[in-house]
């Protein structure tokens, strides 16, 4: 589970990213505490990649909470972190990945691009190496 603070843009590329790195291993959801509407350039910088987000939609907290035995929690904003219940039925894991916004970055459609591509990758390498270390561990 992602959590983020609208589930528009970190989160939900979190979400694409690891769906398509490990989705035959982890059920893979997102969240927001307060959930707006996907931020079109999230959408546009991980169909760069070939990923297609067309089935996420933004989701509360209360999608969840719960109701989903979560055994990973992954925040990706600082905002979220403050925010987001301290505890988790289930969870295993929490991890807080403070990922810059770039909904926030203000200037044309270039540095909003480059903004979210910035932010993809970093969430991207993030996963990489959780993914490194959960295999590590599973091999002792």
């Amino acid at each position: 589970m992602f959590l983020c603070t609208a589930n528009a843009a970190r989160s939900q590329m979190a979400e694409a990213l690891l769906r398509h790195k490990a989705g035959d291993r982890y059920a893979v959801y997102s969240a927001g505490v307060e959930p707006g509407e996907i931020n079109p350039y999230a959408r546009e910088a991980i169909e760069e990649l070939g990923l297609d987000m067309s089935g996420q939609h933004a989701k509360g907290l209360g999608t969840y909470l719960g109701k989903l035995a979560v055994s990973h929690l992954i925040i990706v904003c600082g905002g979220a972190a403050e925010r987001c219940p301290t505890a988790w039925p289930g969870v295993m894991e929490r991890l807080v990945w403070p990922v810059e916004d770039p909904a926030a970055v203000e200037g044309g459609p270039e540095a909003k691009r480059a903004a979210f591509r910035a932010a993809r990758d970093e969430i991207a390498g993030r996963i990489d190496e959780w993914l490194g270390a959960e295999q590590r561990s599973l091999w002792g």
